[in-house]
């Protein structure tokens, strides 16, 4: 057939078009705000609703809070409306913000690095019997998160936490989240350099200052010298990892455009080495071009790990050494696979000193205020005055003289913190879930508590490293992508065509060895009922059909639809 003058045969398809001009970039000049959070930032800094909570709204009740300080800036301060008891999940989506705020807020506590005195566990410990109902739960953040906290008792709870050099600043918000440390930072025999100097001159330099207190979205950092790689770096937006140059010694390998959530990605690596006294000036780079190129149009892109894709590492690098550092960046090595699977520190541990540490499994992050406080006063008793959180949800306690050991894991494990957890205890992680999060569609903390406790019992010669993470919504808190067995909640239906509360299956993910986010079996969903059955089924498999040492991730990987479902 001939060709017509209106569609020639040679014609090339047309184009999709490319991404809208106004990105809200401020460098290219988009300074109008194209929605309502940048809006309310543009009115406003986070920052200054402090003085707010202090003046007025600790004063005259939950009610006198303005709209867009309740549900925007008071996360700057750590604050969040926590959900309304009795909203089922179906309603998640549903309900409008005003409809999902019970009058009470989360508050979480950032721990920059993890890193935590007996003095101020114990002030955390009493704040959360105090103010918080006893809640108290430790995040794969390395904070402390509190619930049931009134606005009325903000200011004295402030006041307490910075008497004893803790803060809520900026835990929350479009904001420098808290930053992740290696929990052996300065003590582990094995340790590459301790990042913990960089961490603090950080905090010191950006961590409430409104040069970085508005920008497109969050924005998540590591910092590690541990060979473990213990900060989970392949997800942050900026990540520090410990590697030996051939020519100039220990440093740090630098990475940039991790994250989870809906579109999960694996960061990458500059292929810049960056020596300890650098990594501030090179944090401070990066979270500027954040700042200034991130895409502020739409929220569901605006994290980092957008621009990185679209640019590219060379152009990344490129900017980041002509724009903001005004220097070339030294090339450097990768670091290496660490040797083992689980990078928690759980255990007795020698360190650098010839003391130990000892880490320790609560369930699923849950402890309590009670619990907080009888940790801080065991560790006094046998001569540690400090303690660590980690990136799974775990607690160390630091600086025991071997005399003291087995009296201090005693303890631990009369208060049913286990030094020596099942891999089901140690590597099984939940978010907040229904209970307490306005996203969430389902239960989690419960459900995981539970779930460990059905593996130990039909499971119970399982010793093969498993990590189960547990999310109570898509948006991955709790990292469902890269674990051996992630769990998104959802609203599936059972045998009776009922709809319920369950989750999609993500199997085979992975950080450290082999980062990947593995795979999901089509149509594989289960309801909370089911979990249990569910999970022992696949992991009896993997036993009959496991190669020797082959990893669970491994195994997913060649294994058939059938055997996973």
């Amino acid at each position: 057939m001939a060709a017509t003058p209106e569609k020639p045969a040679t014609a090339t398809p047309r184009r999709k078009a490319g991404r809208h001009r106004g990105e809200g970039q401020w460098a290219v000049g988009h300074f109008t705000p194209l929605n309502g959070n940048e809006q309310f930032k543009k009115d406003d800094d986070g920052l200054n609703v402090r003085t707010r909570i202090e003046t007025i709204y600790s004063k005259a009740g939950f009610d006198s809070i303005d709209p867009n300080d309740l549900r925007g800036r008071m996360r700057w301060w750590g604050l969040y409306t926590q959900r309304k008891p009795g909203i089922d999940g179906g309603k998640t989506a549903i309900l409008e913000p005003e409809e999902l705020d019970d009058e009470y807020f989360m508050l979480r506590v950032r721990i920059d690095g993890g890193r935590l005195t007996t003095g101020q566990l114990r002030v955390i410990g009493e704040i959360s019997e105090e103010f918080a109902r006893g809640t108290a739960d430790i995040t794969d953040r390395q904070n402390v998160q509190y619930h049931w906290i009134r606005i009325e008792d903000v200011p004295e709870i402030w006041n307490r936490l910075e008497a004893v050099g803790l803060s809520t600043t900026e835990a929350c918000g479009d904001t420098p989240r808290v930053i992740l440390g290696s929990p052996v930072a300065g003590i582990a025999e094995d340790e590459i350099i301790d990042g913990t100097p960089a961490i603090d001159e950080i905090q010191r330099r950006i961590i409430g200052n409104k040069d970085f207190s508005n920008l497109p979205r969050k924005f998540k950092s590591a910092i590690s010298g541990s060979p473990l790689l213990d900060v989970a770096h392949e997800i942050n937006d900026i990540a520090f990892v410990g590697v030996n140059h051939p020519e100039h010694g220990p440093g740090f390998d630098l990475w940039v455009g991790g994250g989870l959530s809906t579109n999960p990605k694996i960061g990458v690596r500059l292929g810049a080495w960056v020596p300890l006294d650098e990594v501030p000036d090179v944090y401070e780079g990066v979270i500027s071009i954040f700042r200034d190129y991130g895409y502020r149009r739409l929220r569901t892109r605006a994290r980092l790990k957008f621009l990185v894709a679209d640019w590219g590492v060379e152009k990344f690098r490129q900017v980041l050494e002509d724009e903001y550092l005004k220097r070339e960046l030294v090339d450097g090595p990768a670091p290496e696979q660490p040797v083992q699977q689980w990078r928690d520190h759980v255990g007795v541990h020698r360190q650098q000193d010839g003391r130990y540490y000892v880490g320790f499994a609560p369930r699923v992050g849950r402890v309590d205020g009670t619990t907080l406080t009888k940790i801080a006063e065991l560790a006094e008793r046998h001569g540690s005055g400090r303690l660590r959180t980690t990136a799974e949800q775990k607690m160390l306690v630091l600086d025991v003289d071997e005399p003291q050991v087995e009296s201090l894991v005693a303890g631990l494990e009369a208060l049913d913190l286990r030094v020596t957890p099942s891999p089901f205890r140690r590597g099984t992680m939940a978010c907040t879930g229904i209970e307490f999060c306005k996203l969430a569609i389902v239960e989690t903390k419960a459900r995981g508590a539970s779930l460990i406790d059905e593996l130990e019992r039909r499971i119970p010669d399982f010793d093969v490293p498993i990590t189960i993470n547990i999310n109570g919504c898509p948006n991955a808190c709790a990292r469902i992508q890269v674990a051996d067995i992630g769990l998104k909640g959802q609203l599936v239906l059972d045998d009776s065509g009922n709809q319920v509360e369950g989750f999609q299956v993500h199997l085979g993910g992975a950080l450290g060895l082999e980062a990947g986010f593995g795979r999901k079996v089509r149509g594989l969903k289960v309801t909370s009922a089911e979990l249990p059955d569910y999970v022992e089924r696949v992991l009896r498999r993997f036993q009959e059909e496991r190669e020797d040492g082959e990893r669970f991730a491994t195994w997913v990987a060649r294994a058939s639809e059938e055997a996973l479902s």
